[in-house]
């Protein structure tokens, strides 16, 4: 039945001028991991590069990129009180910890958004409302097998037994326990053909493509409506339905309206923001967010977001990260060695959304060391280091010098791909392909380091090599320039590091100032540091494994 068909049709006419970027809010059931930093960096990456790309074309233009905390719910009833401490007061401290990892690691949130905020908590009833006045909702008894751990209940298909013949979660493994209870009732299954429309409406809706495939499979069989409440006598920590105060909204339904909270919900002008671009979540989550969610925007006559990206899981030594293998990675303190920059440029450059990534502190150790410290860094240190270049200045190119050295092969190798690495990897940024947009700056580094290499500057003696030591490293400064606006996103700080020792202003360092530009006039470097990224040694008791030894090989989402 495609009661809204139409309206979905509609949808993907529209388009506004505007960045809407959202993480999943993650669940205060436990400290954060570097499983949710990594949502939070590929987020923060795709906000970046919009604001590099899209300059504000009027005063209505937005961007918004939220994050946040989702608190409500039995788990988090249960951890506060294994620790011993109210409710409330629990929710504070690992909400906490989760904005201060976002900080320390510069996620450029425009709202860091808690379920126990007031307006959100607004917003849940304004929407129970909105479900309830198109006649979605209705009450009924429901008993059924519910997964605490996964605050859902399951069908017999989705459960499998243990070795001691416990019932558990097909899925997540979690244990269930079968519960009668009086429940609201969400009619999901009058959705189930406007979700379709909604998935294969516009192209790459969910990506990577693999994902998109998982959920039309599992739309293929009937949904059964779902329940979106809870007894407050079992589930007392929640939004109460506005029109019974015995229940709790569903925490799943209570989660994803933040999205709507964000952008002003339920105020006429949260229109002007509304949908989101692109929501990132992990692929344990896909089925919320690409069934559920659409289905209730549907049913209140709201349009779904306009693309879902999905991405894989974190391993670590290719062992699952679980807290009773004692291997769950804490990005802080993992931070105090690699430092946020380094750690940041590790989970993009190795993350691939289609397939879990690995975590090892031999790889994220010899990976920093190659590519940022002996290939970036290094680099960085010889154009501006006393030895080469003793007055600290970014000269300005000889044109008889440059065009000897553009007889030589390395120099047009070099200068070739400096012209194509701008497209390169605007295009690899808007497939979310961040390794492949690191992977042309690393080519891109290699060669302007085999040019430093073959035009042997340090041979440039007295006034009549001086012409040829400015152009070699003017142009190789500009390499730098480049490569440093195209990295931003991924890690701001450094890339603002060799921006400032460039004295690349401000309001200059934007995508559409990636043109090759040779400096006019001789200017001052910036009297900082040349040491863009110290070379990390670990602990004795790893041994680093050679670069040739341990290279990756990826395929293209």
């Amino acid at each position: 039945m495609m009661r809204n068909l139409h309206l979905v049709r509609s949808f993907c006419s529209q388009i506004k001028p505007y960045s809407f970027v959202t993480t999943p809010i993650f669940y205060v059931n436990a400290a954060p991991h570097i499983g949710h930093l990594y949502s939070a960096v590929i987020a923060d990456a795709i906000h970046r590069f919009n604001g590099l790309v899209n300059r504000p074309q009027s005063s209505h233009s937005t961007s918004i990129f939220c994050t946040g905390t989702d608190e409500h719910g039995t788990k988090i009833q249960q951890a506060a009180q294994n620790h011993s401490v109210p409710v409330a007061t629990y929710c504070q401290q690992i909400s906490d910890r989760y904005r201060g990892l976002f900080n320390n690691f510069d996620i450029s949130h425009t709202r860091f958004i808690r379920t126990t905020d007031q307006d959100h908590m607004l917003a849940v009833q304004h929407f129970w409302k909105a479900l309830e006045a198109t006649g979605n909702i209705y009450s009924a008894q429901y008993s059924g097998w519910y997964c605490i751990p996964d605050e859902t209940f399951l069908t017999e298909s989705q459960l499998k037994e243990n070795d001691q013949g416990i019932k558990m979660s097909a899925e997540s493994g979690h244990p269930v326990e079968w519960t009668e209870e009086k429940n609201f009732m969400f009619r999901l299954n009058c959705y189930q053909d406007d979700v379709v429309h909604w998935i294969k409406g516009c192209k790459d809706r969910v990506v990577p493509e693999k994902f998109q495939k998982i959920l039309l499979d599992f739309l293929q069989d009937p949904l059964p409506d779902i329940s979106i409440s809870r007894p407050k006598t079992r589930v007392s920590w929640g939004v109460e339905v506005p029109s019974d105060s015995s229940q709790s909204v569903y925490v799943w339904l209570d989660a994803l309206v933040n999205y709507l909270t964000v952008a002003g919900y339920p105020k006429e002008e949260f229109r002007q923001k509304w949908p989101p671009t692109v929501q990132v979540l992990g692929k344990d989550i896909l089925k919320f967010h690409g069934v559920y969610w659409p289905a209730f925007l549907i049913a209140a006559g709201l349009e779904p977001p306009k693309q879902l990206l999905v991405h894989s899981h974190w391993t670590v030594d290719n062992q699952k990260m679980s807290k009773s293998k004692f291997n769950v990675i804490d990005p802080n303190e993992r931070a105090v060695l690699y430092t946020p920059e380094g750690i940041r440029y590790f989970l993009l450059r190795e993350g691939v959304a289609h397939s879990d990534g690995n975590y090892s502190d031999t790889k994220i150790c010899r990976i920093l060391n190659a590519e940022l410290a002996d290939t970036f860094g290094n680099l960085l240190s010889r154009c501006c280091g006393k030895v080469l270049n003793p007055e600290a200045v970014i000269p300005v190119v000889d044109r008889a010098s440059l065009e000897s050295l553009l007889a030589i092969e390395a120099t047009q190798r070099m200068l070739d791909l400096l012209h194509e690495l701008p497209e390169k990897t605007r295009l690899n940024y808007q497939q979310y392909n961040f390794y492949l947009v690191v992977d042309c700056v690393i080519q891109m580094l290699h060669a302007t380091n085999n040019f430093f290499e073959t035009t042997t500057p340090w041979k440039c003696k007295g006034p009549d090599g001086k012409p040829k030591l400015q152009t070699i490293l003017a142009v190789t400064m500009e390499v730098l320039r480049q490569t440093a606006i195209i990295l931003q996103p991924i890690v701001p700080r450094l890339s603002g590091q060799v921006l400032d020792k460039l004295n690349v202003s401000g309001d200059h360092r934007s995508w559409c100032d990636l043109k090759v530009q040779f400096s006019q006039r001789e200017r001052p470097l910036a009297d900082s540091e040349s040491v863009l990224f110290r070379r990390i040694v670990l602990p004795k008791t790893e041994t680093p494994v050679p670069v040739s030894k341990a290279k990756k090989v990826k395929t293209k989402s």
